[in-house]
C-alpha cells in the first residue's frame, strides 16, 4: 500500500508512505506505485502515531449504575459500590463488557492499551477474562493488564499471595494503591513488595500513587526513590499522583530532582481527576490534577490516560482520547499554539514510552505500519474540530475508516 501527499506529524513538506508486509518501508517524496499497488491519496491530512490509552479499568467498564449510581462522586465511594458489583463478577460478564469498550476505543484510533484488573477477588474472575480478552483482541489491539490491588495489598487479607498469583498467571506489570493502605507502614511496605515482585518476574510497575487531595500523602517519594536505586526507572509509571496539586511549592522544589533522577513515567487522568479532584473542598476547590505542565517541562514523561469509562468512579466516557486531551489541555493550561500543535504526544508517544512499546512505535522506516490519518491538515485543527479518522492502519491494515459526514446549511 502506497499512501501519497501525507503531512507526517504536522510537518509542512508533504511524504509518501510505502508499505509492505506490514512494515513502513519508505518515506519519501513521490514514490512511484508498484504495480498492483493500493494507493491513498490523502491531499495533505496528517498522520500521527496511533492513540494510546496507558491507563482504564477494563473490569469495571460499564458497569456504571449497577448495584447504584456514585451520587456523592467520591473516589471513595466508588470503591464501596465497586466492591459491591465485584461479588457478581462472572468471566463472561467481564469479557462482554472488556470487549465492547475496546471495540469502542479501536473506532476512536485507540491500538494501545494499557487495563488495571482488580485482584482484591479470592477467585481473581476478572483477571481471568481479560488475559483471555488480550489473547483474543491481539490481531487488533495491543493490550497489557496490571494487577491493581484496589483494597490494597497489606490492608486486604491475603493481598500479597493474590498479588503473587496474578503475576504468576501472566500479567504485564504490578499495581499498588498506597494512599488507600490502612497506614504510613502499609503503605511503604505495600510499595517495596511490589518492587520486589516485579524484579523476581520481570514485570513493568504501575501504581495508584497518592490519589487524594491530602498533601501529607507523599507515597511517590518512595516510588521515585525505588526507581532510581534498582534501576527499574522508565520500567515504573506513578498514575494519578493528585496529591501533588497539594504539594507545598518548597517540597515540590526538592521532589522535582529526585523525580528527574528517577526518570519514571506519569499518567494523569483529566476527565476522572477532575471529576473526583476537589469533592472535600469548599472554596478555593481544587482542580484534582497532578503538576502536568510542571513536570512536562522539566523533560519528565506524562502520559493522559481515560481512567473509566461509565462505571462507579465515572458515569460518562466513550473511548475518545480526544475528549480526553481537549479537557487536559485546558485544565493544565497547556494552550499556547505550539503546544497545542504538539500535544498529540500526550496521548501517543508519551503513552507508548509508559507502556514500554517504542521498539514498535512510530511513523518510522522499519517499524510496523501502525498510525492514523486525520481529516485536518494539522493536529492543531484535529483538535479544535474533532477532526475525523479517515483511516486507522494497524501493522498495515485498515482497521478503521470513516466517511465525513456532509453537513448543508439552509439559510
Amino acid at each position: 500500500m502506497l499512501i501519497k501527499q501525507i503531512s507526517i506529524e504536522n510537518s509542512s513538506e508533504l511524504k509518501d508512505i510505502q508499505i509492505e508486509d506490514n512494515l513502513i518501508v519508505a518515506i519519501d517524496k513521490n514514490i512511484t506505485p508498484k504495480t498492483g499497488e493500493k494507493v491513498l491519496n490523502v491531499a495533505g491530512k496528517v498522520a500521527i502515531p496511533p492513540f494510546v490509552d496507558p491507563h482504564v479499568h477494563l473490569d469495571s467498564t460499564q458497569t456504571a449504575g449497577d448495584p447504584e449510581w456514585n451520587e456523592e462522586g467520591t473516589l471513595f465511594d466508588g470503591i464501596r459500590i465497586w466492591s459491591e458489583r465485584k461479588k457478581t463478577l462472572s468471566y463472561e460478564d467481564v469479557r462482554a463488557r472488556a470487549l465492547k469498550t475496546l471495540r469502542l476505543q479501536a473506532a476512536h484510533g485507540l491500538q494501545f492499551v494499557r487495563s488495571h484488573v482488580d485482584v482484591t477477588d479470592p477467585n481473581l474472575t476478572a483477571l481471568r477474562a481479560l488475559l483471555d480478552v488480550r489473547d483474543e483482541v491481539k490481531p487488533w489491539m495491543e493490550l497489557q493488564l496490571v494487577a491493581f490491588p484496589q483494597e490494597g495489598i497489606l490492608s486486604f487479607p491475603h493481598g500479597k499471595e493474590l498479588m503473587e498469583k496474578a503475576a504468576q498467571m501472566g500479567v504485564d506489570a504490578l499495581g499498588a494503591i498506597p494512599h488507600f493502605e490502612f497506614n504510613r507502614e502499609y503503605s511503604v511496605e505495600s510499595i517495596r513488595f511490589v518492587f520486589e515482585l516485579a524484579q523476581k518476574y520481570n514485570l513493568l510497575i504501575d501504581a495508584h500513587t497518592d490519589e487524594i487531595d491530602d498533601p501529607d500523602s507523599k507515597s511517590l517519594e518512595t516510588m521515585a526513590t525505588l526507581a532510581l536505586e534498582t534501576g527499574l526507572k522508565a520500567r515504573v509509571t506513578a498514575s494519578h499522583t493528585t496529591a501533588m496539586g497539594s504539594y507545598n511549592d518548597a517540597y515540590m522544589y526538592k521532589l522535582m530532582r529526585l523525580l528527574k533522577m528517577a526518570d519514571l513515567n506519569f499518567v494523569s487522568n483529566p476527565l476522572i481527576n477532575m471529576y473526583l479532584g476537589g469533592r472535600f473542598d469548599t472554596y478555593p476547590k481544587r482542580r484534582g490534577l497532578t503538576r502536568v505542565k510542571e513536570l512536562d517541562k522539566e523533560n519528565i514523561n506524562v502520559a493522559f490516560g481515560e481512567d473509566d469509562i461509565k462505571d462507579p468512579w465515572y458515569p460518562m466516557g466513550n473511548g475518545n482520547m480526544m475528549d480526553v486531551l481537549h479537557l487536559g489541555l485546558h485544565a493544565t493550561q497547556i494552550m499556547g499554539h505550539q503546544e497545542i500543535m504538539d500535544s498529540y504526544r500526550f496521548i501517543t508517544k508519551n503513552g507508548a514510552r509508559t507502556l514500554q512499546v517504542e521498539d514498535h512505535y512510530g511513523i518510522e522506516v522499519g517499524k510496523p505500519a501502525s498510525f492514523l490519518i486525520l481529516n485536518a491538515s494539522n493536529f492543531y485543527e484535529a483538535l479544535n474540530q474533532r477532526a475525523e479518522i479517515l483511516y486507522s492502519i494497524h501493522n498495515g491494515d485498515i482497521l478503521v475508516q470513516t466517511k465525513p459526514a456532509e453537513i448543508e446549511l439552509d439559510f
